[in-house]
């Protein structure tokens, strides 16, 4: 069975990243293509691909580079780690997860303020046309 690869504008179409964000990741260690070709250009598979998807959910949650950095380890050593390692490793996920649900508890307050603050203005401008049309 052979690995399906993708290109860097590939893996960037299909992520929603910019090419530029792509190499920013590889350059702190958060991906790696995991390959290349004979003239040295990227090559992703749909593990990286999914490992790119995985770090633009953390981003808009406020997760650092170096969280990141953190979250991933754990995922990478738990394909591999001892079972008495285990437990401490899903711990630090459960840990990451608590963060997240933060985050987006958090998330959930700004879109109401936001939906208000929009609803108001919509009630202004309808009151600011009715007012015009009846002046006229």
């Amino acid at each position: 069975m052979s690995i399906h690869h993708m290109q860097i504008g590939e893996v960037a179409d299909q992520t929603g990243l910019s090419l530029r964000t792509i190499r920013y990741y590889e350059e702190m260690g958060l991906v790696s293509p995991s390959a290349r070709t004979s003239g040295g250009f990227r090559l992703y598979s749909e593990a990286d691909l999914a490992r790119l998807r995985l770090i633009r959910r953390m981003k808009p949650l406020g997760f650092s580079l170096e969280e990141m950095g953190q979250v991933l380890g754990v995922l990478d050593a738990l394909d591999t780690a001892a079972p008495e390692q285990r437990d401490g490793l899903v711990e630090r996920l459960v840990g990451y997860r608590r963060s997240a649900e933060e985050q987006v508890t958090a998330l959930r307050g700004q879109l109401e303020t936001a939906e208000g603050f929009a609803t108001d203005l919509r009630r202004e401008i309808t009151r600011q046309k009715r007012m015009t049309r009846n002046s006229s």
